[in-house]
């Protein structure tokens, strides 16, 4: 009984001894920290919209009025808490029914934390669709929205009457992309990528257009001056205005045209030849040249010189101002100017949690966030404090979470500063975070070894997963705390760096700062680098088309056309076409062998004679079937002189647009009795000497109706002569001689 009765009396002396200690904390003016949910709802009954202190550079407080007004769309009573994602641990919406029942009124609740809608929950109300409306919000928006920006989006799919139809939608796109949506807003990185961009393209566009025109215009000044003679005589040839080199030798022009007839050239006697062609009216010359002496004797008359700087000047102006209008629209496309919502939080916003958490230990030197789970039960509470108390050195203990969108920016040490700032003291300042664990010391004048407290255990600062609890750890710190050896004098720790200002951090730097000046050198040599590749490609598909047009009308080359009885039109077209391809054949070879050079020249300017009697670099338009094919078969025994002068000698004399003929046949005579001949041996064509083709057959004159075609050897003029096996130096002459031209 003895022992029941010292039990009893032992039990009843620790409850009057508890009973004692919290009244006279009580009676001190220190009472114990409220619950999480009970302050939250203490919050909400002053105002309907809640949002931390710890947010303000990403959610300023007073944005407060922003939320208000677009909750007021959903026509319900609603409550937002704005806090950071981790005060709601792991089940938000267990805070809300805990806030709800400490509030007591029906409603929407939604949490909202610093990654987007954390719950949703209705009490006592109808509002259908909330919850579709917060999935559809999390799918639709990217990671980059701000708070603000997420419950905005939130009201509109709820209002809008489809938030299950766009929460299905949404949650079925996000499966397909698994990137997400595009960001919201446009960060450093992107404004730095922006300015190469435009870097690029403000020199690379202009530039390369430049060249490009530049390059073009200079090809164009080369064509027309490859036609220059070295006197500087230019002749239009017969085909579509295309300037004709001038002839060799040195001939000179007679009435208007330039014959190529071995250095002399007579007037054409101002009459008409007999096929009908028009006859010049020129004065009788005599040549000067030397035969093979080349045109003139000065070497490169024909090549341009450099562009002139008068007609350049206007093309820099061009692309300057291109340059400009680039820029220009840049800045129209790019013109973010800040990486937020444009919320800039106010100085009562960044001072709003220094100033809560100072309120706080000016009271009780162990402040615990009444926003965040709580990592203190009550008995650790009270037990820290006594042994706060019971400290010869003044120590207070922060129990606070961090971030990097708090006023600090997350600096643990800026936000000690602060803190021995508003207290005005000489302290040891702890700061523990409720979160991570972690803890942080931090000496303001104390007479305590510094060194002492840095090389304090880890396990007191940086917790691991088998660590203690975090009262149990800041109990162990203060036991350290007690036995450390005094210092002379008191210790101020090194000036911390200032915090970021709130608005600058979210300003973007400018369009034309950053890497634009690399972007411009890049600019710079990607135009080259176009320019070279445009060029390249234009120089092969010259080099294949002078080839193919070499090629045209060699013997057994089938791309030359060959109908039997082809249309006036046709002739025209392809008349223009090969003298065209004759012309630009002979421009880069200047060093043909002589015989070559000759033949091909002949047959340039006996073409030209046959179809551009006027010489005003056109076909006549009274030009006849006739004239016409033995251009065409002209230009093409000139095209194959220059490639093989031995193989443009002859053309087939079944149809002369078969091309040149390397054999010959035996045709049998015509007639019969006395009046039958011999046997000929007549060229023919490869495909001619396998099997005799039908004759060509042409058109009496343009103007004849459809169908009259007859043999190409019954009508008048030169081409008649290719009939008998003529060779191509005689067409010449006999074109020549056509024409009154010796």
């Amino acid at each position: 009984m003895r022992a029941g009765i010292v039990l009893v009396a032992g039990w009843l002396a620790v409850l009057f001894c508890t009973g004692a200690v919290q009244a006279a904390e009580a009676a001190r003016g220190v009472p114990d920290s409220p619950t999480q949910t009970a302050y939250l709802a203490e919050q909400l009954r002053k105002d309907p919209v809640y949002i931390s202190d710890q947010l303000p550079r990403e959610v300023p407080r007073s944005t407060a009025p922003d939320f208000a007004r677009e909750a007021r769309r959903l026509g319900v009573s609603t409550y937002v808490l704005v806090l950071p994602s981790s005060s709601f641990g792991a089940e938000p919406s267990a805070v809300l029914a805990g806030v709800h029942d400490r509030l007591g009124r029906k409603g929407l609740y939604v949490a909202i934390g610093d990654t987007g809608i954390d719950a949703v929950q209705t009490y006592g109300v109808s509002l259908p669709g909330a919850e579709d409306a917060s999935r559809a919000t999390l799918y639709e928006l990217a990671y980059d929205a701000t708070p603000r920006e997420v419950f905005r989006h939130f009201v509109e799919v709820v209002t809008s009457g489809h938030a299950h139809q766009r929460a299905e939608q949404a949650r079925a796109a996000s499966e397909d992309d698994p990137d997400g949506p595009p960001s919201v807003h446009t960060d450093r990185t992107d404004r730095e990528n922006q300015s190469f961009v435009t870097g690029i393209a403000v020199t690379g566009i202009p530039l390369t257009a430049l060249l490009i025109t530049v390059y073009a215009l200079q090809r164009r000044r080369v064509r027309r001056a490859a036609g220059t003679a070295t006197g500087g005589a230019d002749r239009p040839s017969a085909a579509g205005g295309v300037r004709v080199p001038a002839t060799r030798g040195g001939a000179k022009a007679v009435g208007g045209r330039t014959t190529a007839a071995g250095g002399k050239a007579t007037a054409r006697g101002g009459k008409k030849a007999g096929g009908g062609k028009k006859a010049g009216t020129g004065a009788k010359g005599t040549g000067s040249g030397k035969k093979g002496t080349g045109t003139g004797g000065r070497k490169g008359a024909g090549e341009p010189g450099p562009y002139p700087r008068e007609r350049l000047l206007p093309l820099l102006a061009a692309a300057a101002v291109l340059g400009g209008l680039i820029a220009f629209t840049a800045t129209q496309v790019f013109d973010d100017t800040t990486s937020g919502d444009g919320s800039r939080p106010t100085a009562a916003d960044m001072r709003a949690r220094i100033d809560r958490v100072t309120d706080g230990l000016r009271r009780d030197p162990l402040y615990t966030d009444p926003e965040s789970p709580p990592a203190l039960d009550a008995a650790e509470r009270a037990h820290l404090r006594r042994r706060l108390r019971a400290l010869d050195v003044p120590v207070v203990i922060a129990a606070v979470p961090s971030s990097t969108d708090d006023e600090s920016g997350g600096n643990r040490d800026l936000l000690a500063k602060a803190l021995h700032t508003r207290l005005r003291r000489d302290l040891l300042i702890v700061l523990a975070d409720p979160g991570s664990g972690s803890i942080d010391l931090v000496n303001y004048g104390t007479r305590v070894d510094d060194m002492y407290l840095i090389n304090r255990p880890r396990d007191l600062s940086y917790p691991q997963s088998t660590d203690p609890p975090l009262g149990h750890r800041l109990d162990q710190l203060l036991t350290y705390v007690s036995k450390s050896p005094k210092a002379k004098a008191g210790h101020m720790p090194y000036e911390p760096p200032a915090a970021d200002d709130p608005v600058g951090e979210k300003t973007l730097p400018g369009l034309f700062t950053g890497d634009f000046e690399p972007g411009l050198v890049i600019g710079t040599f990607l135009a080259g680098l176009l320019f070279g590749l445009v060029a390249a490609a234009c120089g092969l598909v010259r080099r294949i088309t002078r080839r193919r047009r070499t090629a045209t009308g060699a013997p057994g080359d089938a791309r030359s056309p060959a109908p039997t009885e082809p249309s006036t039109a046709w002739l025209r077209r392809n008349a223009r076409q090969e003298l065209d391809a004759l012309t630009a054949a002979l421009e880069p070879v200047a060093a043909l062998p002589e015989d070559s050079q000759r033949r091909a020249w002949e047959c340039l300017d006996a073409a030209a004679l046959l179809i551009d009697g006027d010489s005003d670099g056109r076909i006549d338009a009274d030009a006849t079937p006739a004239a016409l094919a033995c251009a065409i078969v002209l230009a093409r025994a000139g095209r194959t002189a220059i490639g093989e002068p031995d193989a443009a000698r002859f053309v087939c004399h079944r149809n002369p647009l078969h091309g040149v003929a390397y054999k010959r046949v035996q045709v049998p005579p015509e007639g019969s009795g006395r009046a039958r001949a011999r046997a000929r041996s007549l060229p023919v064509c490869e495909a001619c000497r396998l099997t005799l083709g039908p004759v060509l057959r042409l058109r009496p004159s343009g103007s004849a109706r459809r169908g009259a075609h007859a043999p190409y050897a019954t009508l008048p003029g030169p081409l008649a002569a290719l009939g008998d096996g003529t060779e191509i130096d005689q067409l010449t002459r006999d074109v020549r001689e056509y024409f009154g031209v010796h």
